[in-house]
């Protein structure tokens, strides 16, 4: 085998290392850095407390007090959670798999030895080999374990806004919390169903409501989860309208909603046209060598034909990591 083979591979499986790395999804949003630099960035740099300084009015009421050491505690809670969301036990939970973990790394490693086999025996190489059966065991298997919590998470925040309606209405007509909850679980769709239905039962053999909000947050790491659980906290720490406190939310939810699917349509087109370029020299690459193959062998049989693969493959996956990045917006 010569340099140049070993160097296409070697930058192609770089490159798409790189990749998978560059698609996961970050920890700390846009919205997230602005809330922490409002409640005075605790535990951070001493420029954003100089920033809002100006912000800070002396109360020494027992509700404000309260509510301060209620968010302090809720900031230090979310550092926590943070942390642990990320891993793959966490992960097979948020995607409501019944699978274990080892089962899970069963799986990918029976794929990568699959992939590697299957690329042995066409091409024979070993090097191009391992590292395809490398990047289909631990890339693929994760990728459609982040398709299905994106696709459950995206269903939930659907119906969510719906769900914070029914307690509202219930609590204005007098009904206790823990009942506009079972009505949630009976009558909303899936997975906020599935979800309340545990807060529910949980709730019903002795466990505290924050708790349940905590873990019903670890399998459904989403914002509106979030701001439902804080809002109860400080509801349930300092009292006041719960109702109006939901209604807000709700109006809240609902206006995201609406944002995310005006930036929808704003950037279809943006998608479109990103999904056609991408497309483009790869079907005309297909399209010439089945029309002319006598053309195209060089390029499949000779080592330069080899390097020029591997330098197409590099500036492909980069530019629509760069096209993906730029039409990708999250709120």
């Amino acid at each position: 085998m010569d340099s140049n083979t070993l160097i296409a591979a070697f930058g192609t499986v770089f490159v798409i290392l790189i990749l998978l790395l560059l698609l996961m999804p970050s920890g700390n949003s846009v919205s997230e850095k602005r809330v922490k630099s409002i409640t005075g960035n605790r535990g951070g740099s001493g420029k954003s407390k100089r920033t809002f300084s100006f912000m800070k009015v002396e109360d020494t009421s027992q509700r404000r007090r309260q509510i301060e050491e209620s968010l302090s505690q809720l900031e230090e809670n979310q550092k926590d959670k943070k942390k642990k969301l990320k891993s793959l036990p966490s992960k097979l939970v948020q995607a409501d798999w019944s699978t274990s973990p080892r089962t899970f790394m069963m799986i990918s490693i029976i794929i990568g030895i699959v992939v590697a086999a299957l690329i042995m025996v066409l091409i024979k190489n070993p090097l191009i080999a391992a590292g395809a059966g490398f990047v289909a065991g631990f890339g693929v298997p994760r990728f459609y374990l982040n398709m299905v919590i994106g696709r459950r998470q995206k269903q939930f925040t659907m119906a969510f806004a719906d769900a914070m309606d029914i307690i509202v209405r219930g609590v204005r007509t007098g009904l206790p919390l823990g009942d506009c909850l079972k009505i949630i679980a009976h009558e909303s769709p899936e997975p906020v169903a599935g979800e309340f239905l545990r807060v529910v039962e949980g709730e019903s053999v002795g466990v505290p409501i924050e708790v349940c909000l905590e873990r019903m947050y670890e399998r459904m790491p989403v914002q509106e989860v979030n701001f439902f659980a804080t809002v109860l906290n400080i509801q349930r720490t300092t009292g006041g309208n719960l109702g109006e406190s939901l209604s807000n939310l709700s109006n809240v939810l609902r206006g995201r909603k609406m944002l995310r699917e005006k930036i929808k349509a704003l950037s279809a087109e943006a998608k479109a046209s990103a999904m056609i370029i991408g497309a483009l020299p790869l079907v005309v690459m297909a399209l010439v060598t089945i029309s002319s193959p006598d053309y195209m062998n060089e390029l499949y049989t000779t080592p330069t034909g080899h390097r020029n693969l591997a330098i197409g493959a590099v500036m492909m996956i980069m530019g629509t990591v760069v096209m993906r990045k730029m039409i990708n917006f999250k709120i």
